[in-house]
């Protein structure tokens, strides 16, 4: 088996596009600092709405089966090579939005049995033995049931790893701080007229917004924001760019972060001064870890 790196991450994530908007320059500065860096991503994301007309055709597992294809595209622009699906393609498929009856489809992820499904993050674990884990809050970050879910696999198959002798030191969750948002939509609504974009979302649509003191690590990605953009350019189903902003399904403009944010839910903080915040999700890390 080849040596891996010494340091090592994973994220977890529930459709292909999310990993590229919560953390594509975070990825993407990893990866060039020779770090192993690898994504699972828990659905294929088939209930999407599809943005471009040429596109909306795709539906079901063609859907899924094209955004696999933009993933694999995504992960080229942010020099990533490990990528898997939970469990293998096609093992848990996207639940749509909440309270819809796509919900209770026995073969959606959101209707996974939790342990079943971190049994199969626990095998990725144990090959990759990262040091850090990034994947949502406990609510998702904007309360998608598959979102919920991968932080629910997430947390248990931390649980579960380390009962096996694979512990994983720190697990951190995606956040963004308020005033960092509230910033960037102003700059986002003074330069919207000069967009193709009509109208700009509102600082509570970003998902993972919290209070700043809630922030413990902020990753400068700024010297990947290209690679960043380029990856969510890559999923074109799902995400429409006009740097240093884009636009989801449902129009509404918002600012493409280059330095990202994190809130450390397991493990030490790196040393650093009283109140200032880590710079390196690895920081405190030890190389034999």
């Amino acid at each position: 088996m080849t040596e891996l790196p010494s340091r090592r991450l994973l994220l977890v994530h529930a459709h292909p596009d999310d990993e590229s908007i919560n953390n594509g320059a975070t990825m993407a500065r990893y990866a060039a600092e020779g770090a192993h860096v690898t994504l699972v991503t828990c659905t294929l994301g088939e209930r999407g709405e599809v943005i471009p007309p040429e596109l909306a055709h795709l539906t079901g597992a063609a859907l899924g089966r094209h955004r696999r294809h933009e993933l694999t595209a995504a992960m080229a622009e942010l020099g990533v090579r490990d990528f898997r699906l939970l469990g293998g393609a096609g093992r848990y498929s996207d639940s749509g939005m909440m309270g819809l009856p796509d919900n209770d489809d026995p073969g959606c992820f959101w209707q996974a049995d939790v342990d079943e499904a971190a049994a199969h993050l626990v095998e990725v674990i144990r090959e990759v033995r990262p040091q850090v884990l990034v994947t949502y809050d406990d609510q998702g970050g904007y309360g998608h049931p598959d979102h919920i879910q991968a932080h629910r696999v997430a947390m248990r198959a931390v649980e579960l790893s380390a009962d096996a002798g694979v512990p994983i030191p720190k697990v951190y969750w995606n956040r963004v701080p308020r005033p960092v948002v509230e910033e960037s939509f102003a700059r986002l609504r003074e330069d919207l007229p000069g967009t193709p974009f009509a109208k700009a979302a509102e600082v509570d649509d970003v998902p993972g917004v919290v209070p700043a003191e809630r922030i413990t690590t902020v990753v400068d990605g700024t010297a990947h924001a290209a690679a960043k953009a380029a990856a969510m350019r890559a999923h074109a189903t799902q995400i429409t760019v006009a740097e240093p902003y884009f636009v989801l399904s449902n129009e509404l403009a918002q600012p493409i972060l280059t330095t990202e944010y994190y809130e450390l839910v397991r493990g030490e903080r790196g040393e650093r001064g009283s109140g200032e915040a880590e710079t390196d999700l690895f920081a405190g890390v030890g190389e034999d870890s």
